[in-house]
């Protein structure tokens, strides 16, 4: 089936195909890839419809123009899909602006440019415009101090893509990052790990804390089974110092009873004999 569109707001067509294509001849490409070589606008139509597919204009300005059998539908998706994954990994890069005043103080020059710093830090341009009044017309020299001190103090993370310049009552100079900013797929995985982090802590707060009386009591049954085992651990090594001499001397006094009862015994037989 040949393609055609439906719809009173349809897209615009990405590439001229079957009866839109203007050259008499094109260089023909197969839906398998193979070249078919130069034929007849209306012979490649013609093939094309046989098959069931369109006949699209792949390379106008080639000479004859190149044109492929496929599905139009199929070829026009897979083309939206390669210019999404290019503007995924397109790099955006911001213009930031920052006013000076060419009486500026000590502490406002600090503010504005440690703001110039976390623009750059984040790879964007920055646009810093001191804006003359009056007088101050007369002495654009102060301006250019400004813009000179401001571009070293910031050196490290800028480049000057643009010198300072007079525009009107404005002296304007343009940083540039030397950080190149994140793509979309980068940012989207840096949002996805801080998702993480806050979830894992979330679940870290929400554990119920244990009271003080809690962890010493914690502590003190601790204590106590330490001392216990180290107790044990006495008892044993005592018993096992105790040697076989030791326990010969402890048996001796019993052997010397015995002997005694003994002699008591013959002398009461001796007397009965008597």
């Amino acid at each position: 089936m040949t393609y055609k569109p439906r719809g009173r707001f349809r897209k615009k067509e990405i590439a001229r195909i079957n009866q839109s294509i203007i050259a008499p001849e094109v260089r023909v490409v197969a839906s398998d890839g193979e070249a078919l070589g130069i034929m007849n606008t209306k012979e490649a139509y013609e093939l094309a419809k046989e098959e069931g597919l369109d006949l699209v204009e792949v390379a106008p300005k080639a000479k004859p123009p190149v044109a492929r059998i496929t599905d139009y539908g199929k070829y026009r998706y897979e083309h939206e899909q390669k210019i999404k994954k290019a503007r995924k990994k397109q790099h955006n890069i911001e213009v930031k602006e920052i006013k000076f005043r060419p009486k500026i103080g000590q502490g406002d020059y600090e503010t504005k440019k440690r703001h110039v710093e976390r623009f750059l830090k984040a790879g964007a341009k920055v646009k810093v415009t001191i804006m003359f009044r009056g007088r101050e017309m007369t002495h654009p020299e102060l301006g250019r101090k400004i813009l000179d001190r401001l571009s070293e103090d910031v050196a490290e993370h800028s480049v000057i893509d643009s010198p300072p310049k007079r525009d009107g009552r404005n002296m304007i100079m343009v940083l540039g990052s030397t950080i190149k900013p994140n793509s979309k797929e980068e940012e989207e995985e840096k949002r996805k790990e801080s998702k993480k982090e806050t979830k894992k802590d979330s679940k870290e707060v929400d554990k119920p804390k244990e009271s003080k009386e809690e962890k010493e009591s914690k502590d003190n049954k601790k204590e106590e089974e330490k001392k216990k085992s180290k107790e044990e651990v006495k008892t044993k090594n005592n018993e096992e110092a105790l040697k076989p001499e030791d326990k010969k001397e402890k048996s001796k006094p019993k052997d010397s009873q015995e002997d005694k009862s003994k002699d008591l015994r013959k002398e009461d037989a001796k007397k009965e004999d008597a």
